[in-house]
């Protein structure tokens, strides 16, 4: 039971990196306005940096490699998965008179973040069930991955037309999934096996989808060359971010 507790809490204080967003609640409202693009474009570089340089080679390395191809096909399904989950809420959002200022898209960060912390829920716990050092360094690893994220995906709710106090309260329950992770993976560890690796490329397909379909044509109608250039730059050092983590 010693386990389940360091996962419980390691998860716990996982799930409060959602509160990064409440930085920019100190943010007068003209500056908010200014940044909110600045985020989106961080998110991006994150989302896809994450996607490529952390969850698929990760899955890579621990498939045999007569199995490799089955995770492109996983990535390919998440890809989908969201491509038409996005154009239901997009039909729903048209035909009900339910916040019509609210971009679907807002809808999708809140899942796939959802799905995202869930699969760090189960790292985390396979990590603990190795041995307590490895573990924490698991648990430090996740943590520098969601930081920047969530003040990312906090940013991108807002842009998206929710009231900050409740992009707050969503984001962290999107992030506290990774509770439940953990208390899955320690619960199933023995039963989960390998099928868990599959997890991985279905949440890079969504967030592929995401960056690609969502968030980059958001910074891209910008007639600012300017604009455009410093957009371009926070996006590479939203990629640069996963790099620095995937390599320390």
């Amino acid at each position: 039971m010693t386990t389940l507790f360091y996962i419980i809490i390691s998860t716990f204080l996982i799930s409060l990196t959602a509160f990064a967003g409440t930085l920019t609640l100190f943010l007068k409202e003209k500056l908010l306005d200014k940044v909110l693009l600045i985020l989106v474009a961080f998110s991006a570089g994150a989302l896809m940096g994450g996607a490529f340089l952390h969850l698929i080679p990760e899955a890579i390395e621990k498939t045999e490699s007569d199995q490799v191809f089955n995770l492109f096909l996983y990535l390919l399904f998440g890809f989908c998965t969201f491509f038409i989950l996005e154009n239901f809420i997009k039909w729903h959002h048209h035909h009900s008179r339910e916040h019509p200022d609210i971009m679907p898209f807002s809808y999708l960060v809140l899942i796939s973040d959802g799905i995202h912390n869930f699969i760090d829920g189960l790292i985390i716990a396979s990590s603990f069930m190795v041995s307590f050092s490895v573990g924490v360094t698991t648990t430090l690893m996740v943590a520098l991955h969601e930081i920047p994220q969530e003040i990312g995906d906090f940013g991108i709710l807002i842009y998206g037309g929710f009231k900050k106090l409740k992009a707050l309260f969503l984001n962290f329950l999107s992030a506290s999934t990774v509770i439940f992770g953990g208390i899955a993976g320690f619960l199933l560890s023995q039963k989960i096996g390998k099928s868990i690796i599959y997890l991985l490329p279905f949440a890079a397909g969504s967030f592929i989808y995401i960056a690609s379909s969502d968030l980059v044509p958001e910074i891209k109608q910008q007639t600012s060359v300017k604009k455009s250039v410093i957009y371009f730059f926070v996006f590479l050092l939203g990629i640069t971010l996963m790099l620095l983590i995937k390599l320390f």
